[in-house]
């Protein structure tokens, strides 16, 4: 047998541990088990055998004879391991296993790395676990299904080959960003496919999947056609978190939460304007009465709508021994208020939630203009007033409230995080998160309905590659509706086995709190999504004969042909001829493209050798419980109705020696490249291999964070050292 698994330095059963296989593994030219090894110097370094200190037993046991050495140093193991990579013919390893005879297979479907950047340590935690799962499955008898896959679209890549152009890119064309972006994503793959082959990854690295791949976007455009005709996806206007530095929408799973981010807080007066009837008796000749409003964030007040409170919980008519005005809020935040106003409440009069129904207050910013008492579930006691500001444009919870009431979901907010026109002369053209906020504190304040203001430092979400903060903005998207599949999917992830199987929880709690998912982009480099849109009217195409039409140009030259093809021909003739011909065509390609998630989240279209086929296994890190395994789970639920999946691991992140996370700013990132060939310093980043870096990911717990520093690399090499002696 040929398999060539091992490299030189440790014994077999470290080696075995090293590339996850059982005891005895092969080496160079392994001719059985009682026939030893055959012997091959290595210049350099020393081939004496180690001795017992009588050597009395020696010739009564039969072991392995080796000139293997104990011990390589400096630049003799990385060198010596490429050696024999290419003399025992580990790229033809697992071709030669998918032709040999076996009575299972083994499915382990490669959750794409995104193409924008060099490896690191991550990836070798990743693409090693997956190695040492397939190589035991294999030495278990069944035949290897691995088909390693990249994620070759989305922001990320094309701000980062933008950024690579510098100065002006706001007059790029579509094709000139998408050019830029594909050669970007392209150099990333060469770099981290080279280094997964240098970590000794088995896999046919000449037949790899790739999502911009002409055939997979094809796949791609037939699975979006199947959910829009079953109704699962649709276009509508609502609030989704978008980032102004990025002008597009975003996905939760685009999100990070700075939990250092600063925003003004401010205490709001919201006056009286119509009692309900029970409010009108507690009230009879006290006057003015205001509702208390507290938010973190001023600029949503000029697109208020109403004041939502919860029915179940008790509110107060108060004075304030300050200003000896009347305040109405929750009972329960009657002292925490206060406290904070830096004033004493006397409660006058306590009512339920429900006795404020059909009452209005005054917009605190428009005099005139009502803002109806709502009852609303989303409401709690956990901070402010009890009594919640509800601008339907900025949070989805406000934006449900709308629907319900027939309230008013018009958007002050432009693409790129500034006030309209719409919003009035001192709120034109201003930040809303910048100078936007602060006029419109300016202006509460002239309207004397501001009571307090203060910093408050508290988690916020921010664009995950402009690293800047985003905004809850309703606009036109396109989305999956995926409350038809949630009781679906939750179902069948009963019958998925989860390592551990905590996840299994975490995944569907995530799913539970997901209200839906917007899948549409405001940028270039992606997948269209295949309807034309009338050039006057509020209206669509797309039918079975467009998108067959699309889906066969692109399967054919790529989704390039959706930006270089006139829209004519991007229509078959028949659909052509219905609306206005190539002369007079009522209706142009839509600009959105679909979202990366719902782009890797149909791999297993792709990847997966049946139509029914699941996966065996999908092993990727926790952040993937609320990505990757997710939209591959919808998707394939959408389509199959089954999941993608037999079985789920999920494994934690590296970080730094003392548990911190790993960045480059903090100094702290150790590159796996230097790992293997050492530094430009060797006294400080000796080359340690590629067995080390495996022994690294064999030894750690990695259902926690793991671990990696110079301390633990060392220690890795010293149990490789030790178990060597014990071998040889």
């Amino acid at each position: 047998m040929r398999w060539g698994l091992c490299s030189l330095g440790p014994g077999p059963a470290a080696v075995a541990r090293i590339w996850g296989l059982p005891r005895f593994p092969c080496s160079l030219g392994w001719r059985g088990r009682t026939r030893g090894f055959v012997v091959r110097s290595v210049t350099g370094a020393s081939s004496q055998l180690p001795s017992s200190s009588n050597g009395r037993y020696r010739d009564t046991v039969l072991l392995p004879q080796t000139s293997f050495p104990m011990k390589l140093l400096g630049r003799q193991q990385p060198d010596m391991e490429l050696d024999i990579q290419q003399k025992c013919g580990f790229s033809e390893l697992y071709s030669w296993q998918r032709e040999r005879k076996a009575k299972t297979e083994f499915c382990l479907h490669d959750g794409p790395p995104y193409a924008n950047g060099d490896p690191h340590v991550g990836h070798a935690l990743n693409k090693i676990l997956k190695d040492i799962a397939n190589r035991y499955h294999m030495m278990r008898g069944s035949r290897i299904h691995f088909v390693p896959g990249w994620d070759c679209h989305g922001l990320p890549i094309e701000i980062k080959a933008l950024s690579e152009l510098g100065g002006n890119t706001q007059n790029l064309s579509a094709m000139e960003i998408r050019e830029k972006a594909r050669s970007f994503a392209k150099a990333a793959i060469e770099k981290q496919k080279s280094a997964f082959i240098r970590w000794g990854v088995m896999a046919d690295w000449n037949n790899s999947y790739y999502t911009f791949d002409g055939r997979y976007e094809a796949k791609q455009l037939r699975i979006f056609y199947q959910m829009f005709e079953k109704g699962l996806i649709y276009r509508s206007y609502k609030p989704v978190f978008w980032s102004p530095s990025s002008r597009t929408a975003l996905a939760e799973a685009e999100l990070e939460y700075n939990p250092e981010h600063i925003s003004h807080s401010i205490y709001v007066k919201f006056p009286l304007l119509k009692p309900s009837p029970k409010l009108a008796s507690l009230i009879d000749g006290l006057s003015p009465v205001s509702f208390l409003i507290w938010t973190t964030q001023p600029w949503t007040i000029p697109a208020n709508q109403a004041v939502c409170y919860m029915p179940d919980a008790k509110y107060a008519l108060v004075k304030c021994s300050t200003s000896e005005d009347l305040y109405i809020l929750a009972a329960d935040k009657v002292t925490p208020v206060a406290s904070t106003l830096k004033t004493t409440f006397e409660v006058i009069s306590t009512f339920s939630g429900a006795d404020l129904e059909n009452g209005t207050c005054t917009h605190p910013l428009t005099p005139g203009k009502a803002s109806p008492l709502l009852p609303a579930n989303h409401v709690t006691m956990a901070k402010g007033t009890g009594l919640v500001h509800t601008a339907p444009a900025h949070g989805m919870e406000d934006y449900s409230v709308a629907s319900q009431h027939n309230l008013s979901t018009d958007c002050l907010v432009d693409e790129d995080g500034v006030f309209k026109a719409v919003a009035g002369p001192e709120l034109e053209n201003k930040a809303v998160l910048e100078e936007g906020t602060d006029a419109v504190i300016k202006m509460l304040r002239a309207a004397k309905n501001l009571l307090k203001e203060e910093e408050v430092v508290h988690s916020y979400p921010y664009d995950w590659r402009t690293k800047k903060p985003v905004v809850i903005r309703a606009s036109k998207q396109w989305f999956v509706n995926i409350t038809d599949l949630k009781a679906t999917a939750k179902e069948l992830l009963k019958k998925v086995k989860f390592i551990p199987g905590s996840a299994q929880n975490a995944m569907v709690e995530m799913m539970a709190r997901r209200p839906y998912w917007c899948i549409s982009r405001q940028r270039a480099w992606g997948v269209p999504i295949p309807v034309f849109l009338h050039k006057t009217e509020d209206k669509f195409l797309i039918n079975s004969q467009t998108v067959e039409h699309i889906v066969n140009l692109v399967e054919q030259r790529g989704s390039d042909v959706w930006w270089t093809l006139p829209p004519e021909q991007l229509l078959p003739e028949d659909v052509l001829s219905q609306v206005g011909g190539p002369d007079a065509l009522e209706y142009v390609p839509g600009q959105d493209i679909l979202d990366i998630w719902f782009d890797s989240g149909t791999s297993w279209s792709y990847v997966l050798p049946g139509a029914d086929e699941r996966a065996d296994l999908y092993l990727e890190g926790k952040d993937q419980l609320g990505g990757w395994f997710q939209s591959s789970l919808l998707t394939s639920v959408a389509v199959r109705r089954t999941a993608p999946f037999k079985t789920v691991m999920v494994h934690g992140f590296t970080v730094a020696e003392k548990g911190e996370k790993m960045s480059k700013s903090l100094g702290n990132v150790i590159d796996p490249d230097v790992i293997i060939n050492g530094g430009q310093d060797p006294s400080r980043e000796p080359p340690y291999g590629a067995d080390i870096l495996r022994w690294w990911v064999a030894e750690s717990n990695v259902f926690t964070e793991v671990t990696i520093s110079s301390s633990v690399l060392n220690a890795a090499r010293d149990d490789i050292s030790k178990v060597s002696r014990y071998c040889f």
